[in-house]
Order: C-alpha cells, then structure tokens, then sequence
C-alpha cells in the first residue's frame, strides 16, 4: 500500500499498553489498511488487569475476560496475530525489560511501520494521558535508537535468539485527533465502532461509544481534515537520511 511518495507500507505492528488501546488509537486506520492488504500485528504490553471497579472482580479473571475481547475486536479489523506480554496494567515503567521485550517483538515481525502512544502527559484540557500509554511510546522511541536497531543493544536477541537488528520505515505516533497527519476511516468507522463494541468489560453502553464515536471522530478530528471521519497521528520518518 502505497501511504504517500516517500512510504510503501506493506506490514505493521501496533504496539498499545491495553486491551482496547489499539482500537481507540487506531482501529479505523488498522481496518483500512488491512483493506488494502497490509498485513497488522499486535503487541500488548499489560494484562489490562487494573480495568474494572466491580467490587467482585479479580484481576486474574479481569485479565482472561480482556484476552477473549481484544481477540474479538482484532477479528473485526482484520489484525493477524496478538502478542499478549503480560506486564502489569497500572504499574508499566519503561524499563529495561520492557524495553527488551518490545524490542525482541520488533525484531520478529520486522513491519514497515509501527503505531503506538504518544508520550504527551496533557493530551488536551480534557484528557490526561494514561502513564502506561506513555511508557509504552516512550519505549517504542527508545527502539528506534538504539534498542531495536542496535546490534550491541541486548546484544543477546542476536546472538542467542536469532533476532537481527531492525529499524522499521516510521513510527505512528497516535494524537487522538490533534493532528497533523489525518487519515480517512470514512470506510471503516463502522469497523471501529463494531471493535470497541466487543470490549465489553470496558463499557456501559454500546450505544454511547458508537454515539462518542461518531461525534468524536468526525465533528473534533475531522473538520481539520478533507474527510468524513478521521484518526490522526505524529509520524517519525525513519527511512529519510
């Protein structure tokens, strides 16, 4: 697929901290883009156990329960694989196991292109960003230079699991609708809808989250954008020396 002059995309990784994550960051680009035949991963870093005030919940359940929703709404997208890391929701610190394990999974799937967090605290006067989505943009940074890209960063990805150093082409850095990159989900807004839907433990009401949808990625985002219903992202440029 063909994103602009300077970027072919045939494959990408989505690198979210929550169940749920990838599919308010991204999900109607995701779709899009399957549509036009990229292939879409996901690594998750945390369980998503820290989700819930039900007073009878365990996070052991909480955590089994957010697997079985977060396949579901990856169906619906047309993600391919989900890698579940397992870290603990609420307690993410971009540390240096983290950073390795995100830089191993890089190394693996090796995509065009990688989604994440942005790393901004105040996203706008409405909304605090999560410290787990900035730790998890703040890794994926850090892979980029050096942790993926360096061969004697975790020199023992290469040497003993085979995992040669990558620099993916860019890094899409979600700015839930502040620009400046805008892409069309015209087509696949329905999709994204359909998605958070299936994240049922996260939600009162359907009807609300298509309703926040709806007003959300069309009325705030997109009227800066030639489209009908938009997702917006930073892009850091890798492939331009």
């Amino acid at each position: 697929m063909k994103f602009d002059d300077g970027l072919e995309i045939n494959s990408a990784l989505s690198i979210m901290a929550h169940p749920d994550d990838n599919e308010w960051n991204s999900g109607g680009t995701i779709a899009s883009w399957v549509k036009q035949g990229v292939e879409v991963n996901l690594v998750l870093a945390t369980n998503g156990a820290s989700g819930s005030s039900d007073p009878d919940m365990t996070r052991e359940r909480l955590e089994e329960i957010r697997k079985v929703e977060q396949r579901e709404a990856l169906d619906v997208l047309g993600v391919k694989e989900l890698v579940w890391l397992g870290f603990e929701d609420g307690y993410l610190y971009p540390d240096l196991d983290l950073r390795k394990a995100i830089a191993r999974e890089i190394r693996k799937f090796r995509p065009d292109v990688i989604i994440t967090h942005s790393t901004e605290r105040m996203m706008a006067d409405f909304y605090a960003n999560h410290p787990d989505h900035i730790a998890v943009g703040e890794v994926v940074l850090r892979s980029i230079n050096p942790d993926a890209s360096s061969g004697l960063m975790f020199p023992e990805l290469w040497k003993e699991e085979g995992l040669e150093p990558y620099l993916p082409k860019a890094v899409f850095i979600g700015t839930f609708g502040f620009g400046p990159v805008f892409t069309d989900i015209s087509d696949t807004v329905d999709l994204k809808i359909e998605a958070l839907k299936h994240h049922r433990s996260q939600i009162a009401s359907p009807e609300e989250v298509e309703e926040f949808v709806r007003e959300r990625f069309k009325a705030e985002i997109a009227k800066d954008a030639p489209y009908e219903y938009s997702e917006s992202f930073h892009i850091l440029r890798t492939n331009i020396v």
